[in-house]
């Protein structure tokens, strides 16, 4: 006991580096040797001028130097003495427990920087290395205390350092296998999911040919229009017309569930109403996920359907990856037996083809930390059954990093239900978490490498991704991703798209290294770089988005097509404007949808001009995009025209300042970015001319920014203007603010600009 307790005394001592160090060599690394402060013994020895004229026999000599040696010390002493020697011998453990909170304390710091590690340390795959290869003749105790040291910093620091390697053997696939007391009944689950041919199977076991690829990438696709009860109208696009098109909704199946979800699936919607099973929506989902098809879900309203899509969609994950695992662990099981009854000298039977080039096998994509935190509560939520807890792995720590502290409670003032539904939780924007599963337990914080599911932000994992040139980047571990999911896609819009673009672009490459992978267990297509062409897509946002469609025209490749509801909306957010206010639709001529020259100049020569009268004074201008109101801004600065502005990255005291003059009229102009409206919904007093720069991204800002004009209580109502400028690709943000059909007068028409009036009569009276 004594000798373990100075192990671990000495262990606490050291740095995370010599730690390191220790773990690869079995020894710390000479730079770091701790010299003593203490008084050495000095002793003056009188040489003699050579050893001929010494007096002393060598016996003698010898006889003295053991005299003055202490009692020797064994091999294991040795090793402890260069781990570095503390001042005192009784070293106290008030003085260990310091030195592990500052180490912790560092590696907050160092989690908190803008670093391009990744999250855990295995996430490197030459540190993966260190952590299999054990110093094998370092003593037992010693390895001891290295890992209990480790799971003390598990606990009280979330740092880049964190493993999870008590936990590695227990979650790794390659190592384990069926479980003696349910062996036979997920054998006979995997046969009989082989004989039905379940869809999971049908998709993964599909062998593509050369000729097959070849359309998918030429673009050519073959459409088709169904009309579902919940759902609504959906466009089923398909490369491949063997593969066919969706059915009705009475003709399709849900898909075929794991045997740990077949009793518990129905009631997937228990995190949030433990009453609440599956509703019509969740089963129509469900069915489409199970055809592991592409799909495009742009009606997700964070409000009402937030919460019901996501435990769609997490039922669909956990079913893929539980399914996936089962099949390679009962694999292990079959390959063992075959090894054991396999006569010395007979042929070595082909292994089955059940894995990819790297273990993560679905990416969810979230803008916030409280996302995650319900994505990971549903998981949980879905393996427990009633009366049986699951073993969660790290969940402490979990809560604690993700869960909402108080500061990020919303305060008291007036938002709308859809602001409070969208920054409900913490909203934190950068993180990454790996998650993996086997039989019923979920291990959180699992290096990358180890890890099933991958829950990150983009801005998160675009640290980890680094760019062209970087020398520290790690993109390998999203070569094998089969299920990719884009949830709240439009509040990426109102982050940085390029992230997203950026993580779509690095998806399914193939891999710089072989990661330990067993290459006879590989796929097919894996090996022949088609892994992009088996991965699903699911796309959730809660608008329609020429940008996020880009995502499924240009990166998506599915081979088995893809869906996209699209539904037309028969009122536009128009309808909900209450100010008696005249809105004038102005087109302009443009060549793509990002002309942003075309609109800048129709502005400048048509727009601008009528409001430059001091008449036309407390005139808002509102920018869905920043770069065009740096644009703008630069030009007004440029022709000394009396403004302010209020962008995302404005003070506090830069917006009161602006609110302050826009309303007083001591500024005509106030340039006012989508951004800004979205993360603090400011009602912006004074405003008595609107000019829509670009149409919205959400048709609901439209409203709500009009509204603003009954707030300040200044000037006549019957002087208040709109203008809105749009062109032929705003189709779409053109629908969802004047409805469907006027849209489409609008777009077709001769006349290039358009008067609606709302209030009237009702706001007279």
């Amino acid at each position: 006991m004594g000798k373990r307790r100075q192990t671990k005394q000495l262990f606490t001592s050291l740095s995370k580096k010599q730690k390191k160090h220790l773990k690869e060599f079995g020894e710390e690394h000479p730079f770091h040797d701790v010299v003593s402060e203490g008084p050495e013994r000095t002793e003056i020895v009188k040489l003699p001028a050579s050893p001929e004229h010494s007096d002393v026999e060598p016996d003698e000599l010898e006889g003295e130097d053991e005299e003055e040696e202490p009692e020797q010390k064994t091999a294991y002493q040795k090793l402890l003495s260069t781990l570095g020697k503390p001042t005192s011998n009784e070293q106290s453990d008030e003085e260990s427990s310091d030195d592990e909170e500052e180490e912790g304390e560092e590696e907050l710091l160092e989690e908190e920087g803008d670093s391009d590690e990744v999250g855990d340390e295995s996430e490197d795959g030459e540190e993966d290395d260190v952590g299999e290869e054990e110093p094998e003749d370092a003593d037992t105790a010693l390895t001891e205390a290295v890992e209990g040291e480790e799971m003390v910093e598990t606990e009280e620091a979330g740092g880049e350092e964190f493993e999870d390697k008590q936990n590695e053997s227990q979650f790794c696939l390659e190592t384990n296998f069926i479980e003696e007391d349910g062996g036979e009944e997920d054998t006979k689950t995997t046969a009989e999911q082989e004989d039905n041919k379940d869809m999971f199977s049908h998709h993964l076991d599909t062998e593509l040919g050369e000729e097959d690829v070849k359309r998918i990438t030429s673009g050519s696709k073959a459409k088709a229009q169904i009309t579902w009860p919940k759902l609504g109208t959906l466009l089923c696009t398909n490369p491949l017309e063997k593969f066919g098109s969706i059915g009705q909704q009475k003709d399709t199946n849900l898909p075929v569930f794991h045997k740990l979800l077949e009793s518990n699936w129905k009631n997937l919607n228990q995190t949030s109403d433990p009453k609440g099973e599956v509703n019509s929506l969740q089963l129509e989902l469900l069915a489409l996920m199970g055809s592991y098809k592409d799909l495009f879900y742009p009606e997700t309203c964070p409000r009402n359907q937030g919460s019901q899509v996501r435990n769609a969609y997490c039922l669909h994950v956990l079913n893929h990856v539980l399914k996936a695992n089962s099949q390679v662990l009962a694999h292990n099981a079959q390959q063992r037996e075959q090894k054991s009854q396999t006569k010395a000298g007979a042929e070595p039977q082909d292994e089955p083809r059940d894995q990819g080039l790297t273990r993560p096998k679905v990416l969810i994509l979230i803008p916030f930390r409280g996302g995650a935190l319900r994505v990971v509560q549903t998981l949980i939520g879905l393996l427990e059954t009633k009366g049986k807890k699951i073993v969660v792995n790290n969940k402490k720590r979990f809560k604690e990093e993700f869960g909402e502290e108080e500061d990020d409670k919303p305060s008291n003032m007036q938002r709308p239900d859809d602001y409070r539904a969208i920054f409900s939780g913490n909203v934190d924007d950068h993180f990454r978490i790996g998650v993996s599963i086997v039989r019923s337990s979920i291990r959180l914080y699992s290096p990358f490498y180890s890890s099933d599911i991958i829950i990150a932000s983009p801005l998160g994992l675009r640290t980890v991704l680094g760019a062209e040139g970087e020398s520290k980047r790690d993109f390998d571990f999203l070569s094998s991703i089969e299920l990719l999911v884009v949830d709240q896609a439009d509040v990426f819009l109102m982050q940085n798209w390029e992230h997203v673009l950026h993580v779509m672009k690095h998806m399914n490459l193939q891999p710089l290294d072989s990661h330990g992978v067993d290459f006879s267990r590989v796929r097919m297509w894996n090996l022949n770089n088609w892994a992009r062409h088996y991965r699903q897509t699911l796309v959730f946002s809660s608008i329609q988005d020429p940008q996020i469609n880009n995502i499924l025209t240009k990166q998506c490749a599915n081979y088995r097509g893809q869906i996209a509801t699209k539904n037309m909306p028969k009122t536009g957010s128009i309808s909900l404007v209450l100010v008696q206010l005249p809105h004038v639709f102005q087109m302009f001529p443009s060549d793509s949808f990002m002309d942003h020259d075309a609109r800048f100049q129709f502005f400048l020569d048509k727009v601008l001009p009528q409001y430059r009268d001091s008449v036309m004074s407390h005139t808002l201008i509102y920018i869905p995009s920043y770069f065009d109101y740096v644009r703008l801004r630069n030009y007004m600065k440029k022709e000394e025209i009396n403004f302010t502005s209020i962008c995302e990255y404005s003070s506090k005291s830069e917006v009161s300042r602006a609110r302050h003059f826009f309303q007083k009229g001591d500024k005509q102009f106030l340039l006012f970015t989508e951004r800004f409206h979205f993360y603090k919904r400011y009602a912006i007093k004074g405003i008595q001319n609107l000019i829509f720069y670009g149409l919205p991204s959400y048709p609901h800002f439209y409203s709500e920014v009009c509204n603003m004009l009954a707030t300040g209580e200044q000037g006549e109502s019957a002087s208040w203007t709109c203008t809105a400028l749009y062109s032929r690709y705003d189709a779409q943000k053109l629908a969802a603010i004047t409805g469907a059909q006027r849209a489409g007068q609008m777009l077709h028409s001769n006349k290039p600009v358009h008067l609606f009036i709302t209030g009237g009569e009702e706001k007279a009276s």
